[in-house]
């Protein structure tokens, strides 16, 4: 038996849980929610990353759907923003109840598995999502959502951002607050995308395990995005996860300096960095068509998890891919059908079934089952904060 057919083997067992996947942004922007336009149930290939049938062919058994928005969206109108968000993932759990369930808890992930459908879970992408409000955070988490990414690619009032100019130094005491009421309630406290100051500080505050759900290794491609070895390491202590990203200008060091000049290009053309619209991918292959595009490919991908593994630990690494969060992907996992080429790659790399089954499931699950305990028992003691940024942070200048 070859090693790719041993790989679609053990995620028939141990399928993936993916940290971190854009769909809800994409049929917002791509066709303003409209679900027939974009029926998951058949293939989407050309306008999609991501589509029923190729999370089947690529083992996938859970997925973190983030509810994210743009940052360019402020205040009410980000939390009407990630409503809407909200709403389409219930609509596509409406449309597909063969293939996909609802999950809240590390209970129906595992019964999800069972009952051979994909586990679906929210993750919000950012922490302008909640308008500087505990009381929103918690009415999110009431609404299924359980991960909030702390910030996205711009500060927020209370937690710098890894791409932004350091603002309060890593966390706020009121962002102290937020990560201590995300405990309490039992929603994962996401790292990605914040400083390093921030992952430090939220590791410092935090007494439940956190998650990175889509950063890679620092140490292997130094973009401010990744994680450095020395949170690694605490991320073991905290009994976290960080799941590797396949987005090539985080994984590939040759694709930084080419990612800073396409995204300047797409600026010039009046367009965001991030859009992935079709209009949008014709002025990215204009660009590359002039200057060729480095190319990440599984192995590259492999690296990172190699390393993260060794300084994490292998109970502390999972996978987090942000298909159709990205333009680019490394040639190999091109849509959510390309899992078992990397589980085959790790393979061939001595990876054990058994250490295979953490990364892939185990892992995952564990820490939102831990993340549930430490909520159980906090909640117990006390009561929901309603402290503001003002009490803690004083007004602002």
């Amino acid at each position: 038996m070859d090693r790719l057919d041993r790989a679609r083997l053990l995620l028939a067992d141990h399928p993936v849980v993916d940290g971190h996947n854009d769909l809800p942004w994409a049929l917002r922007e791509q066709v303003g929610y409209d679900l027939e336009a974009r029926d998951i149930s058949t293939d989407q290939t050309g306008v999609l990353h991501t589509d029923i049938p190729r999370l089947r062919a690529g083992g996938v058994g859970a997925q973190f759907w983030s509810v994210y928005v743009s940052t360019g969206l402020t205040g009410d109108d980000a939390v009407s923003a990630t409503l809407e968000q909200i709403d389409v993932v219930g609509e596509l759990l409406a449309r597909h109840p063969i293939d996909l369930r609802r999950a809240l808890t590390a209970d129906d992930m595992e019964e999800a598995r069972a009952e051979g459908r994909i586990a679906s879970l929210m993750g919000a992408e950012g922490g302008h999502s909640i308008n500087n409000s505990l009381g929103t955070l918690r009415a999110l988490h009431a609404l299924g959502v359980r991960y909030m990414t702390l910030t996205h690619n711009d500060n927020t009032d209370w937690a710098d951002s890894a791409t932004d100019t350091a603002r309060v130094g890593g966390l706020s005491e009121f962002g102290r607050q937020v990560v201590r009421e995300m405990n309490r309630i039992g929603m994962l406290v996401d790292l990605s995308h914040v400083a390093a100051s921030t992952m430090r500080d939220a590791l410092a505050t935090s007494v439940a395990p956190v998650i990175f759900s889509h950063s890679s290794a620092r140490a292997v491609c130094d973009h401010p995005r990744n994680i450095p070895d020395d949170v690694l390491r605490a991320l073991a202590a905290n009994g976290g996860v960080a799941m590797a990203t396949f987005v090539p200008k985080f994984v590939l060091p040759a694709a930084v300096e080419w990612t800073l000049a396409a995204d300047r290009n797409m600026r010039e053309h009046g367009l965001h960095h991030l859009d992935t619209t079709p209009a949008a991918m014709r002025i990215h292959a204009d660009f590359e068509a002039v200057n060729p595009r480095p190319v990440a490919t599984v192995a590259t991908v492999a690296d990172h998890l190699d390393h993260m593994r060794e300084v994490a630990g292998v109970d502390h690494i999972g996978i987090g891919g942000d298909y159709d969060g990205t333009p680019f992907l490394p040639e190999g996992l091109d849509d959510v059908s390309g899992y078992p080429h990397l589980i085959a790659e790790l393979l061939g790399r001595g990876w054990s079934e058994t250490d295979l089954a953490k990364l892939t499931w185990r892992n995952a699950v564990r820490v939102l089952r831990d993340a549930e305990a430490v909520s159980r028992d906090l909640s117990a003691q006390f009561g929901p904060s309603h402290a503001t940024i003002d009490d803690l942070d004083g007004p602002a200048v």
